[in-house]
């Protein structure tokens, strides 16, 4: 396994569509597993392959993550008393490889304070469906179904956008997103902190 490099806003690349992946097996657990290495080592919860150059659609996810320290257990919004996740996402194994995943189904709102590993350091709320249905094909190529809500769901969206060449930041209203923009373009980001906050 490797890390990759995870490309930051304004690089355009993050702004192309991606393109249907269409290589599995041996190619596919190859990229997925150095792109979760690079999450990982980031604290990110969530990585498209955009982020680190590959306009293929694919995405790895790690939700299970958020929760092992108190402050990650206060920020969310949707916990169960004993683990931090909702029933639907305790059926679901991570971390998650979603190869073109599309959803299916789409219901409720939810906000939820977003931050990404290619906006690092800065943070804001955005609303995004609530319970979600997504079809997919793991790294051997089979067709496979999930149903989810609570943070898994909104970061399944999250970089399902990446991969539609979309940031976080335009989901916000003009004001925050140029706001945020401005700031990148004066100062750059901030220097990395020493926390365990989770980006996707």
């Amino acid at each position: 396994m490797a890390l990759m490099k995870i490309l930051t806003y304004p690089d355009p690349r993050l702004r192309k569509k991606s393109l249907e992946h269409t290589e599995f097996g041996v190619s596919a657990e190859t990229l997925s597993a150095n792109m979760l290495e690079t999450m990982y080592d980031s604290k990110g919860i969530g990585l498209a392959a955009p982020q680190v150059g590959v306009l293929s659609r694919l995405v790895v996810i790690d939700t299970s993550i958020v929760g092992d320290s108190a402050e990650d257990t206060k920020s969310r919004e949707i916990e169960s008393k004993d683990t931090g996740l909702t029933e639907l996402e305790e059926k679901i194994e991570q971390p998650l490889i979603l190869i073109n995943p599309e959803v299916t189904f789409k219901e409720g709102e939810i906000q939820y304070d977003e931050g990404c590993l290619s906006v690092p350091g800065f943070y804001d709320t955005v609303k995004r469906f609530e319970h979600i249905k997504v079809k997919y094909v793991n790294t051997a190529g089979e067709p496979q179904e999930l149903e989810t809500d609570g943070l898994l769901s909104i970061c399944i969206q999250h970089e399902i956008d990446h991969l539609d060449g979309k940031l976080f930041i335009d989901r916000l209203s003009l004001i925050k997103s140029n706001r945020i923009k401005n700031k990148i373009k004066k100062l750059g980001y901030p220097e990395k902190k020493s926390s365990d906050d989770k980006e996707s």
